[in-house]
């Protein structure tokens, strides 16, 4: 394992964590190697890496579109940490040891070398890309003229080869908070080989909207037992002094109290999915794929799974805040909330011990 020479002469039940935390660190054993288990403050243990591994599906295909480039995206730790970043700490402590990364080719060699260096330092990096004309052969093929990307349904169905067991997909530019993985891991733990059965981690509406502008979520409908039953994609949700409102097709204002549970695009899932989604994004295809501004919503995908019965959806709900830059304004507030969690012991600074 690398770094464990740096933690020999350790011994008794603390040997496994010392040599975990050595791993994630690069040898060290440090305060800053011991906060990835402990919190700072109190020495509560947070628990040690899992025997399991799963993978970690990022989407980053358009990371960086809202600063203009990969080069303009903005650090939201105090030693020049991304979001991104603080998410692979968290899913590492969890039991997640691998990581897929889903971007465009045209961003390769930029992702790389301003980004993907920071990752692979970390983790074991696969690289998948997104591209128009990779399609299902049975879709149609690629609409002439089409330039948008087909949307998140697709970006996870496009790491189909990479994946090797059971994995998380997250939004590259959205902090999830550490309690997700951790429930993401134990329902792998507890799941058997059968059916096909998947999760999602959802958060209150009310703490994932923007002081600065409109935002798509979907939204879940569940039934009396707290179990997801479908969900709704829904856009341009405007918050409201009692919680938020919203369009709909046929241009009538709805309104949302701020407690309903949405996506955030953070599942879990098994490789059983990439066939179902294949078979939903060829019907999709051959459905919508003339219209350039459709899009292939991975939401509306698992929900159309749920409801047909070809899928079990859990519906886990994350302790911890969630927070996203959606706009160049959020970021002071990401920024602020990350400077809380560090005050509060819940993440060493610098987050690796040592300065980007």
């Amino acid at each position: 394992m690398r770094g464990r020479e740096g933690c020999q002469g350790r011994e008794g039940a603390g040997a496994a964590l010392i040599s975990a935390r050595a791993s994630l660190t690069g040898g060290r054993c440090d305060r800053a190697a011991r906060n990835l288990f402990y919190r700072t403050e109190d020495g509560v243990l947070l628990g040690p890496v899992t025997k399991n591994s799963y993978d970690l599906v990022i989407l980053a295909a358009g990371m960086g579109s809202r600063f203009g480039g990969l080069k303009q995206v903005q650090p939201v730790g105090p030693a020049g940490e991304l979001i991104i970043e603080y998410s692979i700490y968290d899913a590492m402590r969890a039991g997640f040891g691998r990581l897929v990364l889903v971007i465009r080719r045209d961003i390769e060699a930029e992702f790389r070398a301003t980004i993907g260096r920071r990752l692979e330092s970390r983790m074991d990096v696969a690289y998948v890309f997104q591209e128009l004309d990779a399609l299902p052969p049975s879709g149609g093929g690629h609409p002439p003229g089409r330039t948008k990307p087909w949307g998140t349904g697709h970006a996870v169905w496009a790491a189909r080869d990479a994946v090797r067991g059971p994995f998380a997909v997250i939004n590259a530019d959205d902090f999830y908070g550490a309690s997700g993985y951790a429930a993401l891991a134990g329902h792998f733990a507890r799941t058997a080989a059968g059916r096909p059965a998947y999760a999602l981690v959802g958060y209150p509406l009310r703490q994932t909207l923007s002081e600065f502008g409109t935002v798509s979520r979907g939204l879940c409908a569940t039934d009396a037992a707290g179990r997801l039953r479908s969900i709704t994609e829904i856009t341009k949700i405007e918050r409201t002094a009692s919680g938020a409102r919203y369009l709909d097709a046929a241009g009538a204002e709805r309104r949302l109290s701020g407690d309903e549970v949405v996506s955030m695009n953070f599942w879990g899932f098994t490789p059983a999915v990439f066939p179902q989604l294949e078979i939903l994004l060829a019907d999709f295809l051959v459905r919508q794929g003339a219209d350039p501004k459709s899009e292939f919503y991975l939401p509306t995908a698992i929900s159309t799974l749920n409801e047909r019965g070809l899928a079990d959806v859990a519906l886990l709900r994350s302790s911890d805040a969630w927070f996203g830059i959606t706009y160049r304004e959020d970021l002071a507030s990401s920024q602020a909330a990350v400077k809380n969690l560090i005050a509060a012991g819940q993440y060493p600074a610098p987050l690796w011990g040592e300065a980007q």
